[in-house]
């Protein structure tokens, strides 16, 4: 049983592979659309760091859950 935890810990962490690529596609866009169009530039980073904000909770669910699955379980 020793040896589950360890892989549904490494498992937990793999979101933060998910919270990366979806963090790189809204500056992505963000950038995208301010070159685009110049005079949205504030709106559209109050979105950003919004987006990037919320995206970043997954990243740090799934490292909460790994250390949980280490030392609690």
């Amino acid at each position: 049983m020793e040896g589950l935890k360890y892989i549904g810990a490494a498992i937990a962490v793999m979101t933060g592979f998910g919270s990366g690529i979806g963090e790189g596609l809204i500056c992505a866009k963000a950038i995208d659309g301010m070159a685009r169009n110049p005079e949205m530039y504030s709106k559209l980073r109050t979105s950003m760091i919004l987006g990037c904000a919320l995206t970043e909770t997954t990243g740090i669910y799934g490292l909460l859950i790994a250390i949980l699955c280490l030392f609690v379980g």
